[in-house]
């Protein structure tokens, strides 16, 4: 680590900031996390598999069916799969995540391959909350 460098937080310390930050609510279909059986988990917003960094500003609190159940579908398709099944995800809160990534990214540069897939979830995912 270069001098002057903070150390990226580990996982367990995270989820605690991304749960302070977001509240205790599955963003997908909103089920309170960390409460009986409801396993609290974070997500990514722009999958690992397409270039999205493990930066607190693209994760977001999800439980832990939501995050199987997701894989490695699009943030705008999973939200639309959600209100299908009669679930009331919280679009507002995975588009600010969404825009939360590119002001980071924009900040720090770098991830070239997470880029073209954030600017098209932003996209559509504006529509989708716009609806």
């Amino acid at each position: 680590m270069a001098s002057g460098e903070v150390a990226a937080p580990g996982r367990q310390e995270r989820r605690r900031r991304i749960l302070r930050r977001d509240g205790d609510a599955c963003v997908w279909c909103g089920r309170q996390v960390d409460a009986g059986l409801v396993a609290a988990t974070t997500e990514h917003l722009v999958p690992r598999v397409k270039g999205g960094p493990s930066w607190i500003e693209n994760e977001v609190v999800a439980c832990a069916r939501c995050n199987r159940s997701r894989g490695h579908t699009t943030p705008a398709e999973w939200l639309e799969e959600c209100r299908r099944r009669g679930w009331e995800p919280d679009g507002a809160a995975v588009l600010r995540g969404l825009e939360r990534l590119e002001q980071a990214i924009g900040a720090r540069g770098g991830q070239r391959r997470a880029r073209p897939y954030l600017r098209s979830q932003l996209r559509r995912m504006r529509r989708l909350v716009d609806a």
